[in-house]
């Protein structure tokens, strides 16, 4: 019994190590907040550190924007029409919405090393743009008011 509950303790350690690795991998993971977590105050800053947002050098991020729509309707973002060339990869085709979606606009205001950064929250509504590959939306790359 006692080597059971071992190996079921160490199984449950090897699976959040293996989480931890993966972290805010996916757009959805990373920008998708549906429906809107009720964080009354510093939604921004709770939702960063919960995430793990950060950049790969371990700095606060600029900027950092959370949609509060429906995964599917995301999704869907990839058959729109409507495609541009994406801001800074000139040879890439982003797909735009071809509705607005509600969002929360995190700012920077303080703080450069992760976790100790301080965003400023300003709720909006927008089109919002990704890349996209056959199996969907893959980055989100920035919105449109």
């Amino acid at each position: 019994m006692i080597l059971m509950v071992i190996i079921f303790l160490l199984l449950l350690f090897w699976e959040n190590e293996l989480e931890d690795e993966g972290v805010a991998s996916t757009l959805e993971q990373l920008h998708v907040d549906y429906p809107q977590s009720d964080i009354p105050v510093r939604y921004c800053n709770y939702m960063i550190l919960q995430r793990i947002i950060k950049e790969l050098d371990n700095t606060c991020k600029n900027e950092h924007v959370f949609i509060h729509e429906r995964p599917r309707n995301i999704n869907s973002i990839c058959a729109s029409p409507k495609k541009v060339a994406c801001q800074n990869h000139s040879n890439i085709l982003c797909f735009q919405s071809e509705t607005k979606f509600k969002m929360t606009v995190c700012k920077l205001i303080e703080g450069t090393r992760y976790p100790a950064c301080r965003y400023h929250i300003s709720p909006t509504e927008g089109f919002i743009l990704v890349t996209c590959d056959d199996m969907g939306p893959v980055n989100f790359q920035s919105y449109v008011e």
